[in-house]
């Protein structure tokens, strides 16, 4: 379907199921596609395991996700930032799974997820905690650790303006992850503050093509996270 632009956020995750793999973008606030993630939380799924590149601030977007105890593990590379309380408790209560990664490996493994690549050795982690039990090979007298590429059943991702192909733009650092993501996604779902008509956008400047993407959805004044933590908000 060409036309991907869908009426509301519970209409966009309405079919995320109990166990999915889903991969939520953003450098903490940046590019944190808030209202999917509260959409999610609406929608009930369960036992979820989420890639991202932290575990959320405050008590809203993902930090309110894990709080209302949906994800079941999380595979990140910073589970404790600044403002970061709900993640921390639960790892330590043993009531959630964190599978750690180094931020260059994290994005490499999306990537390599999403252009069909298996696995890659890098030397990063190679004799620490994180590089023990994987295969470790010699390559031309440097050790290299083997991390498999990942995937994921649904990818949630915000850019700045979308057209009804899909195809996106992002607003500077923003878009950090969520091309990776949106290439790593089965179902890749993008809100956006604007949404024009196929043929609107400049082709020389479209960074995440409409290939990538299934759905559009416009959320033209969208949540800031740090304004939320600050006036001390919560979700739901």
């Amino acid at each position: 379907m060409l036309h991907k632009q869908i009426a509301s956020t519970k209409e966009a995750v309405a079919d995320v199921f109990d166990g999915a793999t889903v991969m939520i973008g953003g450098f903490g606030e940046a590019g944190s596609p808030i209202e999917l993630i509260h959409a999610l939380i609406d929608h009930g799924a369960t036992n979820l395991t989420v890639i991202n590149n932290n575990t959320g601030s405050g008590e809203v977007g993902l930090a309110a996700l894990i709080k209302a105890h949906r994800v079941s593990k999380m595979i990140c590379s910073y589970p404790r930032t600044a403002n970061s309380t709900v993640f921390p408790k639960l790892y330590h209560d043993n009531e959630i799974e964190l599978e750690l990664v180094p931020q260059g490996t994290l994005a490499e493994r999306i990537r390599a997820g999403g252009s069909g690549i298996p696995a890659f050795y890098t030397p990063t982690s190679v004799g620490t905690p994180l590089g023990e039990g994987k295969e470790v090979r010699e390559i031309k007298g440097r050790n290299y650790v083997l991390e498999y590429g990942l995937t994921a059943d649904f990818s949630l991702i915000k850019a700045r303006k979308a057209d009804t192909h899909g195809n996106l733009l992002y607003n500077k650092t923003a878009r950090n992850f969520s091309p990776l993501m949106a290439m790593a996604g089965k179902t890749t779902v993008a809100q956006v503050q604007h949404i024009v008509q196929a043929g609107e956008l400049d082709p020389e400047t479209i960074i995440t093509p409409g290939i990538f993407v299934q759905r559009v959805i416009e959320v033209d004044e969208p949540l800031l996270e740090s304004a939320l933590v600050a006036a001390g908000e919560t979700y739901p």
